[in-house]
């Protein structure tokens, strides 16, 4: 059954690691084109300065604060979400982290909650979303994958295979709701490339020089522009950004090229200047509430 999705400016939409990036670069546009707005994030201070600004603006908003990585704190998230606004018509699993460092580096307990946090938080709100939007009549369940999500990379081997994880498990789940239960829900994977956001910063980093991200980086617009469209239309996958289609072809034909190619990147991922914080935001929360990292080349 083909989901008819509503316009933006009739829809309740649920985003988490609203706080910064491209979770709050969404939230803003979502706000702007009339849509109810539920933003979730660890960050309680960000968030509620988020939803002042957006309220004061005109906007409607609510503030959620959330750790994905708990099934009962999603189901928070939804339940304020229909206390308030009544439905819950598409939920967008964003948040999600990083860990720079060569993977027989990286401690156990950092690839867990990693994986905690980019995987089972979004299988956590994919569960707690679907009951929902099935009572809504239909909707669209959006996961923010990554082209790492089918390709792979130095120095963040683990981020790359929670992504893959999330890709595996939105392909299947998608399958069972779309095509065995024939729901009109719509299940999409999103796939950017790298994204001129905080994410370099908020990640962990084991190496001994600042974490970065290679060029050319996509404004999060961008992003959110794909999001909020597959929002309003039934999507299988988007992948956002030249280099995240040329980066998976190659990945997928010519394997051998795609991982000398991405050996290259390994000074791209790095600047020349000390950690800044090496602890980044794995186990706490940021309060930055920045959409744009501070990356010379973006």
């Amino acid at each position: 059954m083909t989901p008819k999705l509503k316009s933006l400016d009739q829809q309740v939409i649920v985003i988490t690691g609203a706080s910064s990036g491209i979770g709050l670069c969404t939230a803003e546009s979502a706000a702007k084109k009339g849509a109810k707005v539920v933003l979730a994030a660890r960050s309680e201070k960000t968030l509620l300065d988020v939803v002042g600004r957006i309220n004061a603006s005109g906007g409607s908003a609510i503030a959620v604060t959330a750790d994905v990585s708990d099934r009962q704190q999603c189901q928070t998230i939804a339940q304020q979400a229909i206390g308030h606004f009544g439905r819950i018509d598409t939920w967008v699993n964003n948040a999600g982290l990083a860990i720079y460092g060569r993977l027989d580096e990286v401690s156990d307990q950092d690839s867990r909650r990693l994986f905690d946090i980019n995987f089972w938080g979004i299988v956590n709100g994919s569960l707690i979303a679907l009951p929902h939007l099935k009572a809504a009549g239909g909707g669209a369940l959006i996961n923010l994958g990554s082209e790492v999500s089918e390709t792979a990379a130095p120095l963040l081997g683990m981020y790359a295979a929670s992504k893959h994880a999330v890709k595996g498990f939105t392909d299947s789940l998608r399958i069972e709701v779309e095509r065995v239960d024939r729901l009109p829900i719509s299940i999409t994977l999103i796939q950017p490339t790298a994204v001129d956001t905080p994410f370099d910063e908020h990640g962990k980093n084991y190496m001994d020089k600042a974490a970065d991200l290679p060029t050319p980086m996509l404004d999060p617009q961008d992003v959110a522009d794909a999001i909020l469209g597959a929002a309003m239309k039934p999507t299988r996958a988007v992948r956002v950004g030249m280099m995240s289609k040329v980066n998976t072809f190659v990945a997928k034909n010519i394997p051998s090229i795609g991982e000398r190619m991405a050996a290259k990147q390994v000074e791209s991922l790095q600047r020349d200047e000390p950690p800044r914080d090496p602890q980044g935001t794995l186990y706490i929360p940021g309060e930055s509430g920045e959409i744009h990292g501070d990356h010379a080349g973006a």
